[in-house]
């Protein structure tokens, strides 16, 4: 039995004020169905971060998991850019 390869998303980190748990904002762009014009749309992810080495800013890549826990159902992998 193959498994599924695990959604791999790069966004940048809202907060960081939860323990071990980071605020991630994905933005990617849409087509509007009957205009046609291309429009940004961001969603908000709950990411684990083990050792709270995100800061407000930073751009990281987060891996799909298991649930950790209510709304947690990412982790931070690696720090793509750190904030000045």
């Amino acid at each position: 039995m193959v498994r599924e390869q695990r959604k791999e998303l790069v966004g940048r980190v809202l907060s960081n004020k939860m323990d071990k748990t980071i605020v991630v904002s994905v933005q990617r762009i849409k087509k509007h169905r009957l205009y046609g014009k291309y429009i940004r749309v961001h969603k908000k992810y709950k990411a684990h971060d083990e050792q709270n080495l995100a800061a407000i800013g930073d751009t990281v890549r987060i891996l799909e998991s298991r649930p950790i826990s209510k709304e947690k159902r990412w982790v931070m992998t690696e720090i793509i850019e750190k904030a000045q």
